[in-house]
Order: C-alpha cells, then structure tokens, then sequence
C-alpha cells in the first residue's frame, strides 16, 4: 500500500508564486521517476514536470522557466516551486511516483491551484 499526500495548494494572483510537494509513504523503497501533471477544466492532463533518481528533469514547454521540479530522496517527497504564475496555469495540480521496477506509477489526490487577481 502506498500513499502520496499532497500540499501547497492555493489561490494566487499573477506573477506570484507556490511551492507544492508530495510525499510518498507505505510500501514504497526505491523511487525512479517523480512527475507532476495538471489538468485544466475542460482539458485532457497533462504531463508538467518530471525528475529521474538521477536528478535529470524535463518540462512541457509551457512552464520552462518558471518552475522548477526538486525531490528529496531520504524523505520520498517531489516538489514543483512554481514562479511567475499565469491564469493560464489554474489547474488541479497530481503528482505521480513511479517505483523501481514498475511501469505505471501511482498517483496523488490532487492539489487545485488558482491563478486569478
């Protein structure tokens, strides 16, 4: 059993910024990819953020830039600082953990993050 607890959600006005985090607890002991998605009303998920156990990170096009995708190993936990915040970027923000060894990862709760003045 695995539990990924979410946080650091919330309304924000443009060009501020969040710091949200996920932390993976249970039976879970090696951890490859960490991800973030978002997916928008309206609009299909979308892969946002992802970081390897080797600290490699990529971006969707949209957010290079402006967020930056960390993880703390000792405590299973992702992070996504997201900077310079657009309306654009309103959404209900996943995280997904993907263990060593499996090829589908399990998934967060889900965060709203709201970008409005």
């Amino acid at each position: 059993q695995v539990q990924l607890v979410e946080s650091g959600g919330g309304l924000v006005q443009p060009g501020g910024s969040l710091r949200l985090s996920c932390a993976a607890s249970g039976s879970i002991f090696s951890i490859n990819y960490m991800k973030w998605y978002r997916q928008a009303p309206g609009k299909q998920r979308e892969l946002v953020a992802t970081i390897n156990s080797s600290a490699s990170t990529n971006y969707a096009d949209s957010v290079k830039g402006r967020f930056t995708i960390s993880r703390d190993n000792a405590k299973n936990t992702v992070y996504l600082q997201m900077n310079s915040l657009k309306p654009e970027d309103t959404a209900v923000y996943y995280c997904n953990v993907v263990p060593v060894g499996r090829v589908f990862g399990y998934w967060g709760q889900g965060t709203q993050v709201t970008v409005s003045s």
